[in-house]
């Protein structure tokens, strides 16, 4: 995720916080909240990859 994009995150949550959001702000901070999680949740399977972790295989 770009700094960009981290900054504005930080600045709706900040926004939302004091004032509140209108539509289109709430969509662009869902929208990129769903980017942050994805990254993380990519960063996260890769270090447990890189440690020799492999995931369960889930039952049928």
């Amino acid at each position: 995720m770009e700094e960009k994009d981290q900054l504005r995150i930080n600045e709706l949550a900040r926004k939302k916080k004091a004032l509140g959001l209108t539509l289109e702000e709430q969509a662009e901070q869902a929208r990129l909240y769903r980017l942050y999680i994805e990254e993380m949740k990519d960063l996260v399977k890769k270090s447990l990859q890189d440690a020799g972790i492999q995931p369960k295989n889930k039952p049928s």
